[in-house]
């Protein structure tokens, strides 16, 4: 899949398929939901946010890279934080991402996306079974890759809801 910041195609999910197959392509769907809402914009309009929200479709797709690393690059694979987010004083800025993204250039916060996203993918690559353990722990516990993967498609449904309204209000474009 192209992730330039070009693209303006989502590929809709099969209607019939396995759980795994409809799982990962509602995940992909979200992801290009995404980079489309953000796509061709200048690092001001990335940057601008819709009051009274302070949210921005920069610190949304930052977020979102920390997301990706978070739950398959951290949890699932149980690794460590890698940079940018392992030097982050998480405890004086819980939203840090959103934060310093409106210091980030659009390259740059499309980069760090896409690195996120193509790692994840070697991640859920090297797990075909949804029921695997993840190697690290949330909260105490070991959530499935069937529960990581429900809980990604939430996570970039919530926030591509607000990706409409941020990019309506900045260029009027509606719709998928």
């Amino acid at each position: 899949m192209s992730h330039g910041t070009d693209q303006t195609e989502r590929t809709e999910p099969p209607l019939a398929a396995d759980e795994r197959t409809m799982l990962l392509a509602f995940l992909d769907l979200q992801r290009q939901t995404l980079r489309l809402k953000a796509s061709g914009l200048t690092a001001e309009q990335l940057r601008t946010p819709h009051p009274p929200s302070t949210l921005t479709l920069a610190g949304l797709l930052k977020h979102l890279a920390l997301v990706e690393d978070d739950w398959l690059g951290e949890v699932m694979r149980g690794g460590e934080p890698r940079e940018p987010w392992a030097s982050v004083d998480w405890g004086a800025d819980r939203d840090w991402e959103f934060h310093t993204a409106l210091e980030d250039e659009p390259e740059e916060l499309f980069a760090l996306f896409d690195r996120a996203v193509a790692d994840a993918d070697e991640v859920l690559a090297a797990h075909p079974d949804l029921d695997d353990l993840a190697a690290g722990t949330r909260h105490g516990r070991r959530p499935s890759l069937r529960w990581i993967l429900l809980h990604m498609i939430e996570e970039y449904a919530r926030h591509n809801g607000h990706a409409d309204l941020l990019r309506e209000a900045i260029d009027g474009q509606t719709g998928t």
